[in-house]
């Protein structure tokens, strides 16, 4: 399979990386394609909600000329998406929110009979890190991504949140565990 990481953290060596590199790991010891797209260092602007993008509904039709439309092209290509980010605020990252809300221009027609989604049938999982637990914290995050798996009329292949996250070598023992089982969850 041919799998798209999403990393939304400014950090290429913190929690969040490190756990996408082992789940990035895994992944290609089983004989994947991936590929991991360090979102930090992309030209992403924020959705504009002009609606062009409906015009064309077999395309990416945003108006917008920036690096967010090759990156969802590569989406599309793949097999599997996983979107990485830690927990900022009770949220994603800026850097993963911006691509999220420009994925407006993957589906025409939501809520119709006629809905359709440049991503359909794609398998789709989250990863997340933070400080603190999941309970009154990561829960909207998750829930977010619930939806937005829904209006891609994607296919949900896995979540994880690591919680207690301070430096990336203090990470509990268990977290690589947890990524192989993501990794196998995502191709599955």
């Amino acid at each position: 399979m041919k799998v798209t990481m999403l990393l939304g953290s400014a950090k290429k060596k913190g929690n969040t990386a490190t756990v996408l590199g082992w789940v990035e790991e895994e992944l290609k010891s089983a004989g994947h394609t991936v590929e991991r797209i360090y979102l930090h260092n992309k030209a992403i602007k924020g959705c504009i909600g002009c609606a062009k993008c409906r015009d064309y509904p077999d395309e990416i039709a945003c108006v917008q000329k920036d690096d967010a439309a090759g990156i969802m092209e590569q989406m599309i290509a793949s097999d599997a998406v996983l979107y990485a980010s830690p927990l900022y605020f009770w949220g994603f990252t800026a850097q993963i929110k911006a691509l999220i809300d420009r994925g407006y221009a993957l589906v025409t027609n939501y809520h119709q009979p006629n809905q359709t989604s440049l991503m359909k049938g794609r398998r789709v999982g989250l990863l997340a890190t933070g400080g603190g637990a999941y309970e009154n914290n990561a829960e909207g995050m998750f829930a977010a991504f619930d939806r937005m798996v829904g209006f891609l009329l994607a296919e949900k292949a896995g979540e994880l949140y690591v919680g207690g996250c301070s430096l990336p070598a203090e990470l509990p023992a268990d977290v690589k565990d947890k990524a192989v089982e993501l990794a196998h969850s995502l191709v599955g």
